[in-house]
């Protein structure tokens, strides 16, 4: 499918399979399916070539509901400000791209991120659409992130992350724990929180594991190097809070800000995905990837 001449190369589309309903078109369907999207701004995305078929074609006012059709749209935000910090490329090959993540970039779309995300800058960039991340880390961390470049490789580096053949070291700077014994495993059970965006611990069976250990002192604040066994969301971060070190200047743990709190770029998580090792497995090699950024007491 080729986008719009009116897309810019780093827009992806989302799908939607038209659901069961009574709308005579399409622009019926999409005003009352999106009710936070009123049927104005539908009608101006469908005149500029922001919502296609299935071959990729775009869609007019009057083109005619059917249940399951299935249609790609292009989301925008309006006025979405710009994040004043820049990605690094480390390393560039044929399959894989590593990255340095900024803090409070996203690395993919949501939300009121569209263009501002590590994704569509470095489609825009590099010039390949066919960039996937092969996983992601928070908004909130900064650090390593790994792309693939080629779909023909994919799902060999996906897997590395679906077998858990990758180690992953993170930093993070955290109240001082002289109370307990290092290192340490935590080994919990994390379920969907309130509000939906935070994660928390729960009785039964654990489904997320994180090894701890001290690499320095520095008064009230250590230096932590955390080695997630699995990959939750935000598993590091729930981690150390619910050992009563709350990861300095986490905006959810203990307690979320709120909702409409701006980011304070002067204020970053100490969080870093700092280091990420693994046998390719195409060509057999050990690589092993650093991140060149720091965190500062």
């Amino acid at each position: 499918m080729s986008a719009p001449p009116t897309a810019t190369p780093a827009m992806r589309p989302s799908t939607l399979h038209l659901p069961q309903g009574e709308w005579r078109t399409v622009l019926d369907c999409l005003s009352a399916h999106f009710p936070a999207i009123d049927r104005a701004t539908w009608l101006a995305r469908m005149q500029r070539g922001r919502v296609l078929d299935a071959a990729g074609a775009p869609i007019g006012a009057e083109h005619p509901y059917r249940v399951g059709l299935r249609i790609h749209y292009f989301r925008e935000v309006p006025n979405e400000a710009a994040i004043p910090f820049v990605e690094t490329v480390l390393h560039h090959d044929e399959h894989l791209l590593v990255v340095d993540k900024p803090h409070f970039l996203p690395v993919i779309p949501s939300g009121a991120y569209v263009e501002e995300t590590l994704l569509a800058r470095l489609t825009r960039r590099l010039g390949n659409p066919q960039l996937v991340p092969l996983h992601r880390i928070d908004r909130h961390t900064a650090g390593l992130v790994l792309f693939s470049t080629n779909p023909a490789s994919r799902d060999h580096y996906h897997a590395l992350f679906r077998e858990r053949q990758i180690d992953k070291r993170y930093e993070a700077i955290a109240p001082a724990l002289p109370q307990l014994q290092f290192p340490l495993q935590r080994t919990t059970r994390l379920v969907r929180g309130e509000p939906f965006f935070r994660m928390q611990e729960a009785p039964g069976t654990p489904n997320s594991d994180t090894r701890i250990e001290v690499r320095e002192r520095h008064g009230e604040l250590w230096r932590y190097a955390l080695y997630p066994v699995t990959g939750k969301q935000h598993q590091l971060r729930v981690h150390l809070a619910a050992l009563g070190a709350a990861i300095c200047n986490d905006p959810f743990y203990p307690q979320p800000l709120p909702a409409d709190a701006a980011d304070d770029y002067s204020r970053p998580l100490k969080l870093l995905a700092q280091q990420l090792r693994f046998r390719d497995p195409l060509s057999g090699v050990e690589r092993e990837f650093v991140s060149g950024l720091q965190l500062a007491w």
